[in-house]
């Protein structure tokens, strides 16, 4: 009788529940679910150490995943800079097999914040030139980390020519997309989410942080065109971030007060209800790895125009589950805005075909593709 060997799995993450965010709910389920197709799962958060000085946590994080990893067949980071590359260090050191998760270029979305980068991320990772000292360590830690990784998965086809644009060879990197489990069956309809928020004018929704690639300064800057078409449209913002300041700056330079408004970052049940209330959601990002804010929106119902950037185009097919325009083009934002504005039988049509393509990001799909790569990493 042949006895059949338990995957043991380290799980290295940035955050973890109670944190919110993708990473966490992620390593969440794998650690719920993958015991129950007979792994065994531990999980070492930075949120751990998170408390204590720069250096000290590092090092300290360094050796929780250093321990927990004795004994185990592989480990799985959830990012490639800061918990990859203490991860891969471990990985080397004790010859385990090492398992990468990539969502995003780290180096790229740190450089736009706090680092003065001004290029999208396509012209960024083909850009051959000097950026600020600490985005070139970045850049090289996170392609390191990946080179270095037996198997890398990522959640958009966008993300897997990223990576491979950083010098890794696309045969070890597989696409699993992200599973869709935002519970939307409880959201308000679209008349009585409007009731309860008390809207009455046609409103169009935006919701992210606020960073610039979002292009929410664009929308802000149409809104003039759109209202002599649209006399009492509102645009509802919703989130925070570092451009906050300036966009509110530029909605009292516009004198747009009472048709621009500014709501913040919201609990998952208001922001759902705002979705809700909308006649339209717009995305107008100029880089989305993989938009679960998009899923969301198309569970909800609301119609979606968005870019035809990153994973967008793998979510939406223009025309039929919403409408794709080109990044702060404001011409075909505008004619896109105005057709689902007014065309209520093509904003339907939409809506009824978006509510079908959430349907397939499912947990099982995700499960099934994670474990594939688990497996084949031994």
């Amino acid at each position: 009788m042949t006895i059949q060997r338990v995957m043991k799995l380290l799980i290295a993450t940035g955050i973890y529940p109670p944190s919110v965010g993708g990473p966490a709910t992620y390593s969440k389920l794998l650690y719920d679910e993958l015991p129950k197709r007979g792994m065994q799962v531990e999980v070492v958060s930075f949120d751990s150490v998170r408390m204590l000085p720069v250096g000290v946590r590092h090092a300290l994080y360094f050796l929780k995943v250093l321990l927990a990893a004795i004994g185990k067949d592989i480990v799985y980071a959830q990012d490639p800079v800061s918990v990859g590359y203490p991860a891969m260090w471990v990985a080397k050191l004790l010859r385990k097999k090492f398992v990468l998760k990539v969502v995003g270029d780290y180096a790229w979305e740190q450089g736009v914040q706090r680092f003065g980068v001004r290029e999208l991320l396509d012209d960024f990772v083909q850009n051959k030139k000097e950026y600020h000292s600490r985005v070139m360590r970045m850049q090289h830690m996170e392609r390191a980390v990946a080179s270095y990784a037996h198997n890398i998965i990522v959640p958009s086809a966008y993300l897997k020519k990223i990576v491979t644009q950083w010098g890794v060879s696309p045969e070890k990197i597989t696409v699993v997309y992200n599973a869709f489990e935002s519970s939307t069956a409880d959201v308000p309809t679209y008349h009585q989410a409007r009731e309860q928020l008390d809207v009455h004018a046609p409103t169009i929704v935006t919701a992210g942080r606020l960073v610039p690639w979002k292009g929410i300064g664009t929308l802000i800057a149409m809104m003039p065109s759109l209202l002599l078409k649209f006399p009492k449209l509102k645009l509802v913002i919703v989130g925070s971030g570092p451009e906050r300041d300036d966009l509110e700056r530029l909605v009292r330079e516009g004198k747009l007060y009472s048709h621009v408004e500014f709501r913040g970052a919201l609990p998952q049940e208001d922001l759902f209800l705002h979705i809700s209330a909308a006649d339209l959601f717009v995305l107008n990002t100029g880089y989305e790895g993989f938009s679960h804010q998009l899923l969301e929106v198309l569970a909800i119902g609301t119609p979606i125009v968005t870019t035809d950037v990153g994973g967008n185009p793998e979510v939406i097919t223009t025309g039929k589950q919403g409408l794709l325009v080109p990044y702060n083009d404001k011409k075909q934002l505008e004619h896109a805005i105005e057709k689902m504005l007014t065309d209520k039988s093509f904003a339907k049509q939409v809506s009824v075909s978006g509510k079908e393509v959430v349907a397939q990001f499912t947990k099982e799909r995700l499960l099934t593709g994670t474990i594939s790569v688990l497996e084949s990493t031994l």
